[in-house]
């Protein structure tokens, strides 16, 4: 077993793949239109789907916004170097929630950055060997 996808509700699909490409580097692997549902798809990650897990981004028609609630945590991505990774977010538009920095009570150097929609990302440091 394996975990294949999480899945994120967007008000603005495009919006959120852009960002998802554009700021945090994943390829749009697949997307697809379900007329009869009303709603369209988008899986988007840093490798193919039967190798990596990845994020589907669901987009209702007509919904432009969701409430995120209180039990929803964050995706963690690791990056090789957190410091940099916020600064180039940063100077991209993105939103940075929490700079780098230790976590609390430990050593990991992390971040945590927005998503269009208010979803949060930590990013995390390489860890070594």
């Amino acid at each position: 077993m394996r975990i294949l996808h999480t899945m994120l509700r967007t008000g603005d699909l495009q919006r959120s793949i852009d960002f998802y490409t554009q700021i945090l580097g994943m390829k749009l692997l697949r997307r697809k239109d379900y007329p009869d549902g009303e709603f369209t798809l988008a899986f988007l990650g840093y490798g193919d789907e039967s190798e990596q897990t990845v994020i589907e981004l669901t987009y209702n028609w007509g919904v432009e916004q969701y409430t995120l609630g209180s039990g929803y945590g964050h995706i963690a991505i690791e990056v090789d170097d957190v410091h940099q990774a916020t600064a180039r977010i940063k100077a991209q538009g993105g939103k940075i929630l929490r700079d780098a920095g230790p976590m609390n009570a430990g050593s990991t150097i992390i971040a945590f950055v927005e998503d269009p929609d208010g979803y949060p990302i930590e990013l995390i440091g390489a860890r070594a060997g």
